[in-house]
Parts: structure tokens; C-alpha cells; sequence
């Protein structure tokens, strides 16, 4: 698999089949989108940034003003002047505090936005994406990167990225007030610093790819279980079961394998913080027992250092420990960003938009097409559909119809030959609404009848939506619901049977009116009941239309203009209904088998 610039494929270590799944950004190319998502903001960025550094330089306030008592205490101060101090302190704190949550909301608010911006832009590229390019990836990769993958990145703007922005500003303000106390203190506190540094750098260096490893291996799964789940009566009918498990299991296991390797890294990350602390800490308590002895510094500036360096064990901790988050994040940040990159059908040509087919006839030319280098499933096609004309297309299983339909819609390109509609290519035709494809895979989404409807056609009036049911024979049934085109539909709403759910894309086929159609077995599951009422529906709806339909049952091809009998990859019939069956061949031989099987 060839990526765009900035990404990368999967590594060799990921589970079989990776080669296909969307590619993962790299981290340069993650860093400049997240630098692109952020311009719009930098001026809410230098403002929470400020705010955090004035909060933080407030709390500084407090190991001195600690240091301050224990001076007052050793020289037997007066009670005011304690007094007074501990007032600071309670002031100090109350800044602090107030200063701290407002500088935290602007984090937050900046983190969201962001977050919902690439939410967005994720969310537009993926339905922009060829089908070809989703179907080969399989809809787990997809899935995993839309749910598990947002959901760690937003877990890291809701709680990581706040903290560790403050943990950041903590050290580095905390070092230089140690500075300020005395030198001699920073450069004790400093001798932390290496080990530290090389638990980071051993913990990155061994995160960054076991976290991306681990989505890889989560999308693997998802994309399992998937196949499973919706394969599940095939499966039992053929006793595969045993075998779906096994797989399912090595999935799994793979996922925990690499989730207790991430576990055992985690555990040796700690184990190594714990060592720098020890370090530092000693080496700040000896260099103030020191300076006491030498009357270099108070016992309270050595309190104060000494508070100094233990209020950062949280912060550094904090910090590296956030790695943790951040290496997750950034694992599921560059996946989206790997998809975000990718060129859509959009893409394909500049002015895709501004494509205007001509007059819509449907020109196949010299059309040979493979999914396998050296495994041709169409062979030389030739196939000239005039405009206002309905085709049918009709075959064995394996015949090459879906496919050929498939390429005129634009969903793929051919191998070699050309196929256009109105004199363009049909990949060129970008977001225009020239080619509409249903297929018997309808989806019903989630949500009122009405709304469902005008996804075709947004702007569509109800009296607009009646009519377009109307014309399917579907109103009766639509406002025989219980809320009538207002009834929820969809997930945890109103069933609807396989005859409405056709009647209802038709409906949206209507409203959205494109000039060209293409039916693949869109009548197939609509059951013997329903597929008289539903082929006469499919009629209404392509009427005035060029139509490519492959024909399910042999009735819808014998309404058509013509017929096109394909067998092996390769058209060997074509002609009307009546000429076809008096000629005696292949769809002679098709239709006296379908006629057979209903009397």
C-alpha cells in the first residue's frame, strides 16, 4: 500500500491483513496538523499560557513564606509577624486557586475546539474517501480510529494536556525560584536531571511504537469480531464456528500481549522515577545542612529549598507519567491524521465540483478490470447505454455484474479501458450529483422518517417527501406509523421491514434526482411478497432516467429496454427481452430456469 506524504504503512509487526488498513501519519506530519488546528486559536493559546504562568508563579509563593515561619520561629519572632504570614499564605492560596481554574478553562476550551475541529475534518475526509479504499481497510480500521482513538485523545485534552501543561510550568518556575534562594540549590536539585532524562527517553523510545502497535492490533480485532457478528448464520450453517473463534482469539490475544508488554513498561518507568527522587532530594537536604553550617543561608531558605524540591516530585511525576497519555494519543492522533491526509473523491481532480456531464449516455470502452494483478474479472468490455435508456444486466453469480456497475458509479477506476458518463470519467465527477447507486445494502439512519428522507435533498419540503413516498407507493405505510413521518427510525426506533427500507431509498432516490442510476439487486431483499409492488416502484423511480440495473430477478429484466448477458467476465448477449428469448441462447437458457422455478 502506497501512502501520501507524511504517512506511513504499517509495520511488519502487525497482525495479518494490516497492509490494507488506512495509513498512520507520521510524527512530523501529526505535529504540523496539530499546528494547523491550533493557528486559529493562538491568541486563546498565549492567553491561557499567560494565565497559567501568573497562577503558577503565585503558588511559588508558599515555600517561602514557609520558610519565613520556621525563621520566626527559630529567632522567637513575634506572634503578629506569624500572623501576618500565615494571612499571606491563606491569600497566596486563594490567587492561586482562582487564577488556576480560569487558566485551566481556556486550556480546556482550547483543547476542545481543536478536538472537535479534527473530529470534523476526520469525519468529512472518511466520507469522502473512495469506497474501494474503505472496503480494502474493512470497516474496523475505520471504526476503531473514529471511536477508541478519539475517545484516547479527548481523555488526553480533558486531563492529560491541562495537567501537564501545568506540571511543565511548575518545573521550570520551581528550578528558577530554587535559583533564586541560591544557586548551590538548583545545581543539588539539578543531579535528578540525568536520570530522569534517560527514563523518559528509555520510556518513549519503547512507547511509541507499542502504543501504535496496540491500535493497529485493537483495529484488527474490531475488524474481526465485525466479520464475525455479521456473518453469523453463514458461519453456523457451514460449522465454522471453531474456526471464527480461533480467530477472534488470536486477535485478542495479541491486543493483551500487548497490553501487559505496555503494563511491564510502565511499572520499569516508575521504578526508575523513584531513584531520581531519592538522588535529588538527598542532594538538596545536604547542600542546606551545609549552607546552615557555613551561615550562607537561613534555616528557613534550606526549609524552603528543601519544600521546594518536594513539591515537585508531584509536577515531574505528573509530567513523565503523562507520557503515558501522550504516547496513546499521539498513536491515535496520527492515525487520524493518516486519514485526514488522504485524498478524497473530491480530491481526484481540482475542478471536480464544476464537472458538467454532457448529454448522459454511458460509454465502456476496451474495459478490463482486476482486484488482483494477473486475476482479471472482467474481460474486454464494450457497452454503450443511450441516454434515458434502462439497461439490465443479468448473469450467474460471478458473472462480473456488481462489478462492472461498480465501475460505472465511479466507486473504483478500471485497470485498463475507459468508462465515462456524459464524456467524463465518473471518478471525475467530485461531489456533483450525477450518479446514485443503491444497492441492497440499504442503511436506515437513526432518527425521524423526514430526516432520513432529506439526506437526499435537504431543503425538501414535507409535501415534497410526500410526494416522493407517493411515487413508490410507500406514503400509506409512512403515515400508517405511529408518528407518521416523524417517527423515529432506525437503532432504537421503528423497525422498518427490507421492502420499506428499498421503498424508503427510492423515496430518496426521487428527491435527490440524478440524472444517471444504477440498481445493483436493489429489489433483493424485499421477499416474494413484496418484490411485484417493489420492481414497479424501481420502475417509477427511474423513470425518465438512464438506468444500469442488475437484475435480481429476471422480471425486472424483461422490463427493461434492453438486456446485456454476462457470463465469465465478458458480455456474451445483449438485446431485448423478446429477441433474446427467441434466440435461444444464454438468457433463453436463464429465463426458461427462473420461469421453471415459479410455476
Amino acid at each position: 500500500m502506497t501512502g501520501t506524504p507524511g504517512t506511513r504503512t504499517p509495520s511488519q509487526a502487525e497482525p495479518p491483513g494490516s497492509a490494507d488498513l488506512l495509513p498512520v501519519a507520521t510524527g512530523a506530519r501529526t505535529r504540523a496538523a496539530v499546528a494547523e488546528l491550533l493557528r486559529p486559536q493562538r491568541w486563546r493559546a498565549v492567553a491561557a499560557f499567560t494565565v497559567m504562568v501568573g497562577a503558577t508563579a503565585v503558588g511559588l509563593l508558599v515555600q517561602p513564606l514557609l520558610g519565613r515561619i520556621v525563621d520566626l520561629a527559630a529567632d522567637r519572632g513575634s506572634a503578629d509577624a506569624v500572623t501576618t504570614t500565615a494571612a499571606l499564605l491563606v491569600a497566596v492560596a486563594l490567587a492561586q486557586g482562582l487564577s488556576t481554574g480560569y487558566g485551566l478553562s481556556l486550556l480546556s476550551r482550547l483543547g476542545e475546539t481543536t478536538l472537535a475541529r479534527l473530529r470534523e475534518r476526520f469525519v468529512e475526509r472518511a466520507l469522502g474517501l473512495p469506497l474501494e479504499r474503505v472496503e480494502k481497510a474493512g470497516a474496523g480500521d475505520l471504526t476503531a480510529r473514529v471511536t477508541a482513538d478519539v475517545s484516547l485523545i479527548a481523555e488526553a485534552v480533558r486531563n492529560a494536556l491541562p495537567e501537564l501543561a501545568r506540571s511543565m510550568l511548575t518545573i521550570v518556575l520551581t528550578l528558577g525560584a530554587m535559583a533564586v534562594l541560591d544557586w548551590r540549590f538548583l545545581l543539588a536539585a539539578l543531579l535528578a536531571l540525568p536520570v530522569q532524562a534517560a527514563t523518559a527517553r528509555w520510556y518513549v523510545g519503547r512507547a511509541v511504537p507499542l502504543y501504535a502497535a496496540q491500535r493497529v492490533a485493537a483495529g484488527a480485532q474490531q475488524q474481526q469480531l465485525l466479520d464475525t457478528v455479521a456473518a453469523s448464520s453463514t458461519v453456523r450453517a457451514f460449522r465454522l464456528e471453531g474456526e471464527h473463534t480461533e480467530r477472534v482469539a488470536e486477535r485478542s490475544r495479541s491486543v493483551v500481549d500487548l497490553t501487559m508488554r505496555g503494563v511491564r513498561l510502565v511499572l520499569g518507568f516508575y521504578s526508575r522515577l523513584h531513584v531520581a527522587e531519592y538522588i535529588g532530594l538527598a542532594a538538596v537536604l545536604v547542600t542546606g545542612y551545609w549552607l546552615v553550617r557555613q551561615d550562607a543561608a537561613s534555616l528557613g531558605t534550606a526549609t524552603a529549598a528543601a519544600l521546594y524540591f518536594h513539591s515537585l516530585f508531584g509536577p515531574v511525576n505528573a509530567a513523565l507519567a503523562l507520557l503515558d497519555d501522550a504516547q496513546s494519543a499521539h498513536a491515535g492522533l496520527a492515525r487520524l491524521v493518516g486519514v485526514t491526509d488522504l485524498p478524497s473523491t473530491a480530491d481526484t481532480d481540482p475542478d471536480a465540483t464544476a464537472v458538467r456531464p454532457g448529454p448522459l449516455d454511458v460509454t465502456v470502452r476496451a474495459l478490463t478490470h482486476a482486484y488482483r494483478p494477473g486475476h482479471p474479472v472482467l474481460h474486454d468490455i464494450d457497452l454503450t447505454i443511450r441516454h434515458g435508456e434502462r439497461v439490465a444486466l443479468v448473469g450467474a453469480s460471478g458473472a462480473g455484474k456488481t462489478t462492472l456497475a461498480r465501475l460505472v458509479a465511479g466507486i473504483q477506476p478500471p485497470t485498463t479501458g475507459t468508462v465515462l458518463v456524459g464524456g467524463v470519467p465518473p471518478t471525475a465527477l467530485g461531489t456533483s450529483r450525477t450518479v446514485a447507486l443503491i444497492t441492497q445494502e440499504t442503511h436506515v439512519f437513526s432518527g425521524p422518517l423526514a430526516d432520513d428522507l432529506r439526506l437526499a435533498r435537504p431543503d425538501a419540503t414535507d409535501t415534497e417527501l410526500r410526494a416522493a413516498l407517493d411515487r413508490v407507493d410507500a406514503l400509506a405505510w409512512a403515515e400508517a406509523l405511529p408518528d407518521g413521518l416523524a417517527t423515529v427510525v432506525g437503532e432504537g426506533g421503528h423497525t422498518l421491514s427490507g421492502a420499506q427500507t428499498q421503498a424508503l431509498a427510492l423515496a430518496r432516490l426521487i428527491l435527490a434526482d440524478p440524472p444517471l442510476v444504477i440498481l445493483d439487486e436493489a429489489t433483493a431483499e424485499a421477499g416474494s411478497a413484496g418484490a411485484r409492488a417493489l420492481e414497479k416502484a424501481v420502475a417509477r423511480a427511474v423513470d425518465g432516467r438512464t438506468a444500469l440495473i442488475v437484475a435480481h430477478r429476471l422480471s425486472q429484466a424483461a422490463a427493461a429496454d434492453r438486456i446485456v448477458v454476462m457470463d465469465g467476465g465478458r458480455i456474451v448477449e445483449t438485446g431485448t427481452h423478446d429477441r433474446l428469448r427467441a434466440s435461444g441462447g444464454r438468457y433463453a437458457a436463464l429465463w426458461n430456469a427462473w420461469s421453471d422455478t415459479r410455476t
